[in-house]
Parts: structure tokens; C-alpha cells; sequence
């Protein structure tokens, strides 16, 4: 291999590792269920599973459940 040639892959590896490692930090991945339902990896134990339009009132109401959680912050625990 040339010197140009092992530059591009140390690159390649590099952008690649970056790119796992942003993953990991994240670390939640969603996936269609054998039912169908949309299942949420990466938050706890066992995924969460709901159907789309479960999911759907969820999201839609993100907003009260953001003003929901600064207004209980003192009673709310965290898991960090």
C-alpha cells in the first residue's frame, strides 16, 4: 500500500470509530417489533415497545412533559 493509501483508511477507521463511539453516548436505537410496534432500545432493561400512534400522543404532548418535569424537578430522581 502506498503512504496515500494508508492515510485514506487511517481516515476511514478514524471517522468510523468517531462514529461508534457517538453512538454509544447516545446510546438508543429504534427498531420495528415482530408485531409491528416501534420498540425503543437503550433506556433501561428491556425496550420500550408502543405502536405509531402511541408514540405519536407521546411526542405530542412533549412539552407537557418537559413543564411536568421542571415543575416536580425536586421530587423527580435521576438515573446517571
Amino acid at each position: 500500500m502506498s503512504d496515500e493509501d494508508l492515510k485514506a483508511e487511517i481516515e476511514r477507521l478514524r471517522a468510523e470509530n468517531d462514529k461508534l463511539k457517538n453512538k454509544g453516548v447516545r446510546g438508543l436505537s429504534l427498531k420495528v417489533s415482530e408485531k409491528g410496534g416501534l420498540s425503543l432500545y437503550g433506556v433501561g432493561r428491556f425496550p420500550v415497545t408502543l405502536y405509531k400512534e402511541q408514540w405519536r400522543r407521546i411526542l405530542g404532548m412533549a412539552a407537557e412533559i418537559e413543564t411536568f418535569i421542571q415543575e416536580n424537578e425536586s421530587l423527580l430522581k435521576s438515573k446517571e
